[in-house]
């Protein structure tokens, strides 16, 4: 005997979100005269704690199997409401939503009559597929209690410290010779001014010698596959043709190599060897071979290096070895890339020597880099008296990329502009912007000190730049702020690059099945309550690769990810929705939905396919793409949906 169906509606006024605009109480009178209905509440908020117990109340009450809940967006508060019914003994999977925020008030705010038939004809539709659907059931997945961290930069450094110390294992995969990433180039860091390799360097050694953490420099991850829980990763180890075990870093082999090639750690502007230490604070602290660049690739008999080490340590007989590992969760932190205006020869770049951009002017602020500190201009190394920096270049821009930096490259040059204004205060620095962004803070502040030392702020993008025969660039600018145009004429430009993907992402993405947001880096489950989950159960993100983030966010997005991760490896195990596709026996094996299956979760087994339900996201892709009828989703089904469709208009 089938079960009589007893649906309870409820309808909410989201303070004046919904109840503004649409007549509530007459949505919920409809709503009684819908078949199966036997009840209906209007609450002021229904996501409260007294909304979900009047849900309860009405559960238990008039005996309800079925719940719809006519709200807003189900995104942020289904979750809550499967909650509720499960509490009061209704399976979660028999709630329905009906989004009556987003498709009624907020789109119809002006037209509350024509709001209010729009909510009562979503409601009839969520009542009617509410009719058939049917209780499902979560699974469970064990969870491998390891974790991979991909990244060493600042935020994959934290995310591992972090999931050591809570005693679980953690490989921390670098495809450089040295963790540290990005943040081991800078002189300074704003708005404080610290050293930033005196604070960088301390949590480098630490994460070498938490004994739960093990790094795997000079390597990257090939390939990925398998689930949450259960992850099997490849990752390849690049040959340093150094023997880590007896390499004590001492450099003697670096000091002795003949061959000198741009270092890319000085962003080109100084020489390395073909061997060479990465920095003098690199972990691990090992030296490591440029092969294409060491005379032996060349057939010559060089060996210089192997008569310089002591302990016998150059090896020229590595090749790349891989390893094998599994883990439960993984931890994405690899970072970002600055806009490179060579390509386009942005404002001269590239074209005339005196334009730089901020890295390498960071590097010749530097104290360790490749001028000691003395910032001198490229052409004829003499010292500038007079410098330009300008802000957004490749960011905020249609013909580049659209989206702002995040406020980093605004900060970035105003930093290098005080630092080199404190050191030489004869010296004259103009900023030209679009708008000053100073979010966090300190910022604000610091923004104001730049000003109050004496740096000028011109509001405008350049228009032109020019090079003159001494070298010296002008910048043709329209000063927006005093109406005028304004040609200056500077010894040295920086170019504030701002914020892109760097060239792993794109690779990453398809590795991992994580979508790319506009602007190319990687996309969180949702940008406000999931800004550090993905969309693929087990994966997670952290700093600049789901967009630009000053250190701070970049180290607290690092712990939370590791929290994130740490509660899967806590518990041991994972829940997989009941939303995922199945088949039957109407399959052919024609695979056309293996193909088209973003996630991975489909494989043909004896002719027929089989779904991975840890894999399976519920997206409906292949059923939408199976000839034959023979691949549906669960919650989803063509009947359910149609069932929506059919009552989409009232029969009068």
């Amino acid at each position: 005997m089938e079960e009589e169906v007893r649906i309870g509606v409820f309808v909410c006024r989201c303070g004046v979100n919904i109840g503004g605009v649409v007549d509530c109480e007459e949505v919920a009178k409809y709503a009684e005269t819908l078949p199966g209905v036997v009840c209906t509440s209007v609450n002021t908020y229904t996501c409260s704690d007294s909304g979900q117990e009047d849900i309860k109340e009405h559960i238990k009450k008039h005996n309800l199997n079925r719940v719809v809940v006519a709200a807003c967006t189900p995104r942020t508060h289904e979750p809550t409401f499967r909650a509720c019914c499960e509490e009061a003994g209704v399976n979660k999977y028999l709630f329905e939503f009906v989004n009556i925020r987003d498709q009624c008030s907020w789109t119809h705010m002006h037209e509350p009559e024509k709001a209010t038939e729009k909510a009562k004809d979503l409601v009839r539709m969520g009542v009617a597929r509410s009719w058939i659907l049917e209780p499902l059931s979560d699974s469970e997945v064990p969870v491998r209690r390891e974790a991979l961290v991909i990244g060493g930069g600042v935020a994959g450094m934290q995310a591992a410290m972090d999931i050591g110390d809570m005693g679980f294992k953690v490989y921390l995969v670098e495809k450089e010779p040295s963790i540290g990433g990005r943040m081991a180039r800078f002189d300074k860091v704003f708005p404080t001014n610290d050293c930033s390799i005196c604070i960088l360097g301390p949590k480098m050694v630490e994460v070498a010698r938490n004994k739960n953490v093990e790094i795997m420099s000079y390597s990257e991850v090939e390939s990925v596959e398998g689930y949450v829980g259960n992850f099997k990763v490849k990752v390849r180890h690049k040959p340093r043709y150094i023997d880590e075990d007896r390499c004590t870093g001492c450099g003697e082999c670096a000091s002795v190599c003949p061959v000198e090639v741009p270092y890319d750690f000085d962003e080109g502007f100084g020489t390395r060897g073909a061997v060479y230490i990465p920095f003098p604070q690199a972990v691990p602290l090992k030296a490591v071979i440029d092969m294409d660049n060491c005379l032996r690739s060349e057939g010559k008999k060089c060996k210089a290096c192997e008569k310089a080490c002591g302990r016998g340590a150059i090896d020229f007989t590595q090749e790349e070895r891989f390893t094998e590992l599994n883990v439960g969760v993984i931890i994405v932190a690899t970072g970002f890339a600055t806009y490179d205006p060579e390509p386009r020869h942005d404002y001269g770049y590239g074209i005339y020597d005196n334009v730089i951009t901020t890295m390498e002017f960071e590097r010749l602020l530097n104290a360790a880099g490749p001028t000691e500190g003395h910032v001198i201009r490229p052409s004829d190394c003499r010292e500038p008296m007079r410098l330009g920096f300008i802000n957004c270049v490749g960011s905020r821009d249609l013909n580049t990329n659209e989206h702002c930096s995040g406020g980093i490259c605004c900060m970035f040059n105003i930093k290098n502009a005080i630092l080199l204004k404190e050191k030489r205060p004869e010296i004259s620095c103009y900023i030209f912007y679009m708008d000053i962004r100073t979010p966090f803070r300190g910022y604000e502040e610091f923004y104001n000190r730049a000003r109050e030392i004496g740096i000028r702020f011109i509001r405008g993008r350049p228009a032109e730049v020019r090079e003159k025969p001494n070298g010296n660039i002008v910048v043709r600018v329209e000063d927006t702020l005093k109406g005028v145009v304004r040609e200056i004429e500077v010894d040295l430009l920086v170019l504030g690059t701002g914020v892109v993907p760097n060239p792993d992402t794109e690779r990453i993405s398809k590795m991992l099945k994580i979508p790319r947001a506009a602007d190319g880096l990687l996309m969180e489950a949702h940008p406000k309550l999931g800004p550090v989950d993905t969309v693929i159960d087990g994966v997670f993100i952290a700093g600049c690769i789901s967009g630009p983030k000053d250190i701070p966010f970049a180290v607290s997005q690092g712990s939370g990810a590791a929290s994130r991760a740490s509660r899967l490896l806590s518990t041991g195990r994972a829940v997989v929705e009941g939303i995922t596709a199945v088949s039957d026996e109407r399959c052919i094996g024609c695979s056309l939905c293996v193909d088209v299956c973003p996630y991975g979760a489909l494989f043909l087994d004896e002719k027929r396919v089989k779904v991975i339900e840890a894999l399976c996201k519920g997206c409906g892709t292949c059923a939408a793409t199976c000839p034959t009828g023979a691949l549906d989703q669960r919650h989803f089904k063509c009947t359910q949906i149609c069932a929506q469709v059919k009552n989409l208009f009232a029969i009068a």
